[in-house]
């Protein structure tokens, strides 16, 4: 193994690890904007999750999206095991049959991690959405079947060679394949389960409910942009210098003008300017650089940030309007952002920033053929991703059910669900003045 190599498997799996990290900052962004008597069961559901993806990963997933197949799904080496890699990495003497992932020179396990770590990211997603009222063991089925089966279906459309590949849908870093699919799961499941108790009036008036801990919340969400310095740059699966050097600051901008633009947005919806959205404002621009921060330059990275981190405002608000409860935001800032991210190829790549790739958008005199593309795999992964998670929300719901009792819901989930509290030695008081 030569020096190169070597380098290139260091870089894939340290940036493996930052993105393992997120499901920290996950379980702190979520529990930090719910409640205190939910916390256990946020907490736990952030930990679990990884535990069971991995499991679905590496017994069916992997296979299903990287597997040599048809356009549709991978068809071979189902298992981790079931096939040798044919990668410079490990030998033109082994015939693989993960061809559509033998262009990263590293070895097959290194390929599988930061694989893996994108798959969990794509469940935990769903986790936010659903707090404060689904059953546990209903939320650790789902994300077996979504990583096992939905999820890697999507990958092998985008990036194991499948349909969307050859029509020339471009997604980098997973825009769309990883958050737009862990959205658009989410909302299939928040419609299933329906709002918390309390969150609507029956004039359709949506009520706040305030998260426990700000602290946790803003903390969770430096995690996560920390985290995000793995998920975009380390998707080149190379320690390519300038390649990791470009993404990096892309996706800085992106994420610093999404705070500004979603800060500026609701202190003039709200008045005051909301630490939720500001917060909600970055992730939604780390979304919405995900897909094309190979392929922007980095004017284009500020506008598509500041654009993403408005939307996020407008489709929190959106969605409270139209009776749609998602405690943390997740629909809009991985679904929203993960779809306006998507486009944003077709209007703002530039061939020159990664020549051979995407050619250029619509902006800069490439036509609406890119564009249209984009558009197609939004539209096909929308579609898809919603229609096999109700069916299976809707069977898991007529199965072991997917909601809480309304007393459990009261008393919170961390008693009903795991037998204790967060904050045990903390009573919480009402106080009249």
């Amino acid at each position: 193994m030569d020096v190169k190599i070597a380098l290139d498997t260091v870089w894939v799996l340290v940036s493996g690890m930052l993105v393992f990290f997120m499901n920290l900052g996950f379980g702190l962004v979520e529990s930090g904007f719910t409640r205190a008597k939910n916390t256990v069961n946020i907490i736990s559901k952030n930990f679990i999750v990884f535990a069971v993806s991995t499991v679905a990963f590496l017994l069916v997933g992997w296979g299903i999206m990287f597997g040599d197949g048809n356009g549709v799904v991978g068809t071979q080496g189902l298992f981790l095991l079931g096939g040798a890699d044919n990668s410079p990495a490990i030998g033109d003497a082994y015939q693989g049959v993960y061809s559509a992932i033998s262009w990263t020179g590293v070895p097959l396990l290194a390929k599988f991690f930061f694989q893996l770590v994108f798959a969990g990211t794509a469940a935990t997603i769903v986790s936010g959405a659903v707090a404060e009222r689904i059953k546990y063991v209903s939320f650790m089925v789902f994300t077996f079947v979504l990583v096992a089966l939905v999820y890697p279906t999507i990958g092998h459309w985008v990036w194991g060679g499948g349909w969307l590949a050859e029509l020339g849908f471009w997604d980098f870093a997973g825009s769309t394949v990883v958050h737009s699919t862990g959205a658009w799961a989410a909302l299939a499941g928040v419609l299933v389960l329906g709002p918390r108790i309390g969150k609507f009036s029956k004039d359709g008036k949506a009520h706040a409910i305030p998260g426990h801990n700000m602290t946790s919340a803003m903390t969770g969400a430096m995690i996560l942009w920390f985290g995000w310095f793995g998920f975009n740059p380390g998707s080149t699966m190379a320690a390519d210098p300038g390649s990791i050097s470009h993404i990096i600051v892309a996706t800085t901008v992106a994420a610093a003008a999404g705070a500004l633009a979603a800060t500026a947005l609701a202190w003039g919806i709200l008045g005051k300017p909301d630490i939720g959205m500001t917060i909600n404002g970055a992730l939604g621009g780390l979304v919405g650089i995900t897909a094309g921060c190979a392929f922007v330059g980095l004017g284009s990275s500020l506008v598509i940030g500041a654009i993403a981190g408005a939307i996020i405002v407008l489709g929190v608000l959106f969605l409270d309007r139209v009776r749609i409860d998602d405690p943390v935001g997740a629909i809009a800032v991985h679904g929203m952002g993960g779809i306006f991210g998507t486009l944003a190829i077709g209007l703002f790549a530039q061939d020159a920033i990664a020549p051979g790739t995407t050619g250029n958008g619509l902006f800069f005199g490439g036509g609406l053929t890119l564009l249209w593309n984009q558009l197609i795999g939004v539209a096909a992964v929308g579609a898809a991703v919603f229609a096999v998670s109700l069916v299976v929300w809707v069977a898991i719901k007529a199965t072991i059910g997917v909601r809480v009792s309304e007393e459990e819901e009261m008393e919170g989930l961390d008693i009903g669900e795991h037998g204790n509290r967060a904050y045990p030695d903390f009573v919480l008081t009402e106080t009249t003045f």
